[in-house]
């Protein structure tokens, strides 16, 4: 009797033991469970419909999306606040060097689209086009005649770090989100907005037409050539502000946030990022490279 204790505890630890493992295996399973997709306002059209396709292919998860200023967003990344973001911002060599000191993984984003950020003007004004030159003459200005959606957020990241400067040295002014721009922006008919593509180019919803209708897109003017923000120039990276969304995760296992940027990267991914109205990143021609 004394020899079958023993050896009744041990098969009772390795069960215990395997039933662990088991619990995990299923915790960390990127077809079951729960997740917050991070995203800057810009993106939340792209992110809310990369979760709506990632829970119709697995019925097991529930993907939120949480709308928060970029800057906010990576910083949450990096604090174990955030397990998954969207975003577009151009990281810093020590940026990159934190983010792999603090999640211990390599720095390897998920970019899924080529969007933009535009330049409009309320459907009434007399401004068509806007130069390189007149956009940096503006962000130094003390006018603020250019209106962001706020500090911290993906469009005012994306247009310091294309003239090589940072927010704190722009002048501009601010409204809430990207809706804001646009829907108030006849309020300011001297003002030129600045938002991102996605806001306006869901082609068949509803309130992105509405949105598209109510405002003038601008062309922008580089070297003396005129660029529209549309698929063939930003496919092209020829549009002076053309700029690539990307993920990015602090998840070291194979669960549902790596799930979701392996699947927003996949032919399915990609097809929900066309209907965005975006140029899908694996699907246009390799001159869109991220940086």
């Amino acid at each position: 009797m004394s020899r079958i204790k023993p050896l009744y505890f041990i098969l009772l630890i390795a069960l215990v033991s395997c039933s662990k493992k088991q619990k995990e295996v299923k915790d960390n399973d990127y077809h079951r469970g729960k997740l917050t997709l991070v995203t800057d306002d810009s993106f939340r059209s792209l992110a809310e419909a990369i979760a709506d396709a990632y829970e119709i292919n697995y019925p097991d998860t529930e993907v939120d999306v949480k709308v928060q200023k970029e800057d906010l967003a990576f910083l949450g990344l990096l604090k174990g606040e955030n397990q998954l973001v969207l975003m577009s911002k151009i990281l810093s060599d020590q940026e990159k060097a934190e983010y792999e000191r603090v999640t211990s993984l390599d720095y390897k984003p998920a970019p899924i689209a080529a969007d933009a950020v535009v330049f409009i003007v309320d459907r009434g004004s007399a401004i068509n086009s806007i130069s390189e030159r007149q956009i940096l003459k503006e962000l130094k200005s003390e006018r603020k005649r250019l209106i962001f959606d706020g500090s911290n957020s993906g469009n005012l990241n994306f247009v310091a770090s294309h003239f090589d400067l940072k927010p704190k040295d722009l002048s501009y002014a601010t409204l809430g989100s990207n809706d804001s721009v646009v829907s108030q922006l006849g309020k300011f008919p001297d003002n030129i907005g600045v938002i991102g593509l996605n806001t306006i180019s869901r082609p068949y919803d509803k309130q992105a037409q509405n949105l598209r209708n109510s405002v003038k897109i601008l062309t922008v003017e580089k070297d003396g050539v005129q660029f529209k923000p549309e698929g063939s120039s930003i496919g092209a990276m020829k549009y002076p502000f053309t700029r690539v969304i990307y993920l990015l995760t602090n998840e070291r296992s194979f669960g549902i946030a790596n799930g979701v940027m392996r699947f927003a990267s996949s032919q399915k991914g990609q097809i929900v990022a066309s209907k965005e109205g975006l140029q899908p990143y694996y699907l246009i021609p390799r001159e869109v490279q991220m940086r």
